[in-house]
């Protein structure tokens, strides 16, 4: 398990004001942390560098409007 006590935590600039959001960390050297924002304590994803750029990208991929046919 790496080591977050350093971590500095941030909405994703992707949030809504809804309540569902999360918090990213990416001020920690090799790995970048996900989590729900109403569970500061609870659990985190961890990704290294390549993983984080392949999963937003996935994401971007998937919103509505990217979708081929849309």
């Amino acid at each position: 398990m790496p080591d977050l006590t350093s971590a500095v935590w941030r909405k994703s600039s992707r949030s809504n004001n809804g309540g569902d959001c999360v918090e990213v960390a990416d001020n920690l050297p090799g790995i970048v942390g996900l989590r729900d924002s109403k569970d500061p304590y609870g659990p985190v994803l961890a990704f290294g560098p390549a993983a984080w750029i392949a999963f937003v990208g996935a994401v971007k991929q998937a919103e509505p409007g990217n979708r081929p046919g849309q």
